[in-house]
């Protein structure tokens, strides 16, 4: 019996060990493809045809081929939240279309769209688990398991930030989920193992092809002064208010695309990532690059780049409602980062010292009442903003989370009334 109980230990940590290289790798070549894509796209043939505007029938293409494949498949890739119920409600996910899944997720991220690329993996890398549980016979009843070890890997890799990963999908369990097939201890040596042998692998094939580890920039440094805290009474209601804007926009986007036709609204969508494009390049694609040079130019201008954050928000709705699908996580944090960098620059005289206390605090607020998961919020605002900040995160995300808790108890509250 010991022997057998061994054998079936050692046997699940191979696979985990498996699993995690072989999300590691998936996670590689789709981030290459994007990148080549993207490089093509908008970089490569504007410069050969000397035409800078052929992004946007190029756009226009995209989004056809995007409606196509959901004319002919599906709507594909599904959200984040979505994938992470349909395991917790089903035990499984259909890995029947995992091909479509990367081509639909993959596409938007090369022509621009507004979007992250989490949605789509965290759904391929699903399915792969589950396709390992119903064809290998020692994973077969560990499947769930092995499905929330892919969900934590793939979202530590893609956010450079482990424990996101983990908390995302630990805090997603709700007081009806069933007991975790192992003990915590046990799961989280299971989290480390595949999280180490995906990080290996992406740091393998990165230092032989001579690739640099992408990722969001991040603040080293911040200065926290009693104008800060009292600047909270503003950053926390307007990171709530940035999630209401991000929720209707998504509401009347959502309205908008039940109006059109499949193929036409993705084709409709590439025309305006094509035509912004054109007139707010920084609004386009998930943003990351974005960050860079926003940290560059810093506060000087702070209407533009509030902005520049309310077309983040408009357009990154559009773009998931209107078939450009993808994560949110990416521009929202940029969206939000440029809204705290504008309200630093127009409350303070020398912004400088301010705009990471700021950006932080506002990000966080959004993001704790979109997720309503504090711990994952504080975890992935440390890719950015750094370890002193803990403390003002982690407050930020709840008083998001209760604000929009709250919000929607309220409205529930209020239809029940109406009837």
């Amino acid at each position: 019996m010991e022997r057998t109980y061994a054998r079936n230990g050692m046997a699940i940590v191979l696979l985990t060990l498996c699993l995690g290289a072989a999300a590691g790798l998936v996670l590689w070549l789709f981030l290459l493809a994007a990148s080549a894509g993207t490089h093509l796209i908008w970089e490569a043939l504007p410069r050969r045809t000397g035409l800078p505007w052929i992004t946007l029938p190029l756009c226009a293409l995209g989004g056809l081929a995007v409606g196509l494949l959901h004319k002919r498949f599906g709507d594909y890739p599904e959200d984040l939240p979505t994938v992470l119920g349909k395991v917790k409600r089903e035990k499984h996910y259909d890995y029947h279309p995992m091909l479509v899944i990367l081509l639909c997720a993959l596409l938007p991220l090369i022509f621009g769209a507004s979007v992250g690329p989490e949605a789509g993996l965290t759904g391929v890398i699903v399915a792969l688990c589950y396709w390992v549980g119903d064809n290998v016979t020692y994973a077969r009843q560990n499947a769930s398991l092995f499905s929330e070890l892919g969900e934590a890997v793939t979202l530590g890799n893609l956010f450079h930030m482990p424990l996101f990963g983990i908390f995302a999908v630990e805090e997603e369990r709700g007081p009806e989920a069933k007991p975790a097939p192992l003990p915590r201890p046990g799961k989280l040596v299971l989290y480390g193992l595949s999280t180490a042998a995906s990080f290996g692998v992406i740091a393998l094939l990165n230092r032989v092809f001579h690739r640099a580890a992408e990722g969001f920039p991040s603040f080293s440094q911040v200065s926290i002064r009693g104008a800060d805290y009292a600047a909270l009474l503003l950053y926390l209601p307007v990171g709530f208010a940035l999630y209401l804007i991000f929720e209707a926009a998504e509401k009347v986007a959502g309205a908008g695309a039940r109006r059109v036709p499949a193929v036409l609204r993705e084709v409709l969508c590439g025309c305006v990532i094509g035509a912004l494009g054109l007139a707010v390049p920084m609004a386009l694609f998930s943003g990351e690059e974005q960050m860079a040079e926003l940290v560059e130019t810093g506060a000087a201008a702070p209407w533009p780049i509030i902005g520049i954050c309310l077309v983040k928000l408009l357009l990154t709705a559009f773009c998931l409602r209107f078939g450009m699908k993808g994560g949110h996580f990416f521009p929202l944090i940029f969206a939000c980062t440029c809204m705290g960098f504008g309200l630093a620059g127009l409350v303070f005289p020398d912004p400088a010292e301010h705009v990471v206390f700021a950006a932080g605090v506002v990000t966080a607020a959004a993001l704790g009442a979109q997720m309503k998961k504090p711990l994952a919020v504080t975890a992935l605002m440390l890719l950015c903003f750094p370890p002193r900040m803990l403390l003002w995160l982690f407050l930020a995300a709840a008083v998001g989370g209760r604000l929009a808790e709250l919000l929607a108890r309220g409205g529930r509250e209020g239809k029940k009334a109406a009837s």
